[in-house]
């Protein structure tokens, strides 16, 4: 089953934005960490302090990041649809129409003019130059700007400009399967009885531009992701940046010697506990969890250590700062 010659590069539509977007944003520690730290507040034997003073700001730093990704991927949309719209004159019964790029089939003909961009990946069938040679621009596939020659096979390249001969053509490809290698084509074309071998250097890619050459025609091998510029291009992704991953690195060591100032205050507490705190009336409401707090029990202490370990992991959560990855 061949690929059609429509591409996507955008990541979200309309239903999968908010919760795509959510899931690679809490890939981030930071907010990862925040979320827990939310969640914990709504807990009331362990947090004196209200939820929503963590959520506000982490929901605004959630949305100025969804706002950036949105407007991102907004401008891939409309990249894909002006490229999916770009128009190619195609071979059909004897005839040349013209068609957006979406609607090119594995098989077709194309007939291309000077300037133009190459819609799919093409075996060159001939060309308005001398023995079936033309010329090309590969920035957009290898970032050179000089311009490289291609050749027609010289079996078909005697067809010239004939649209009656070249809506009759009824060669067979047989070729590697898709794949990313710019400089690696092997292939044959079956063609009235006879088997001829088709190289890189007969074969136009897509995102070429033809060059110096008035016009060329050529035979769709493969199309939209089938094509080796989008085997390169490789599905859209959330991408980390080693920023990205240097801030994570540096969260995670705020968030361990958070940790440890936890656990030296959890220890200290409950020696408080053992010997002065339990004379004192608590602020957080543990009659249910901890019954009897002024007994002398071992239970009881590791209880309250228990708790106050993240009764201080909230208190103490500005250790960690929730903007560190908004630019």
């Amino acid at each position: 089953m061949f690929q059609g010659n429509y591409i996507k590069t955008s990541k979200y539509n309309i239903i999968t934005f908010i919760p795509q977007n959510l899931f690679e944003q809490f890939q981030r520690i930071a907010n990862f960490y925040f979320l827990v730290l939310m969640i914990l507040q709504f807990i009331p034997q362990i947090s004196s302090i209200s939820w929503y003073s963590t959520a506000i700001p982490l929901v605004i730093v959630l949305a100025f990041s969804a706002v950036k990704d949105g407007y991102d991927d907004m401008q891939r949309h409309i990249s894909d649809r002006n490229v999916n719209g770009r128009k190619s004159f195609v071979v059909r019964n004897g005839h040349l129409n013209e068609e957006d790029w979406s609607k090119v089939r594995v098989g077709d003909v194309i007939r291309m003019m000077s300037n133009q961009f190459v819609a799919a990946d093409l075996l060159l069938l001939s060309t308005s130059e001398p023995h079936g040679i033309c010329y090309i621009e590969t920035m957009e596939l290898d970032g050179e700007t000089n311009l490289k020659t291609r050749g027609a096979i010289p079996d078909t390249a005697e067809m010239g400009d004939d649209l009656d001969a070249i809506s009759k053509f009824d060669g067979e490809v047989i070729c590697e399967a898709p794949n990313n290698k710019l400089d690696k084509f092997r292939g044959k074309l079956i063609w009235q009885g006879r088997e001829l071998p088709i190289t890189n250097d007969n074969i136009l890619l897509r995102g070429c531009i033809l060059k110096n050459t008035r016009w060329c025609y050529g035979l769709v091998v493969f199309a939209g992701k089938d094509t080796k510029l989008m085997m390169n291009s490789g599905k859209t992704k959330f991408k980390r940046t080693s920023l990205d991953r240097f801030l994570n690195i540096l969260i995670m060591g705020i968030v361990l010697f958070l940790i440890a100032m936890c656990l030296i205050c959890t220890v200290l507490c409950g020696v408080w506990e053992w010997t002065t705190g339990r004379w004192f009336t608590i602020y957080l409401p543990w009659d249910d969890i901890v019954p009897n707090r002024q007994q002398h029990g071992s239970q009881q202490i590791a209880v309250i250590s228990f708790l106050m370990f993240f009764s201080y992991v909230i208190l103490l959560n500005t250790v960690v700062p929730i903007s560190l990855y908004v630019r």
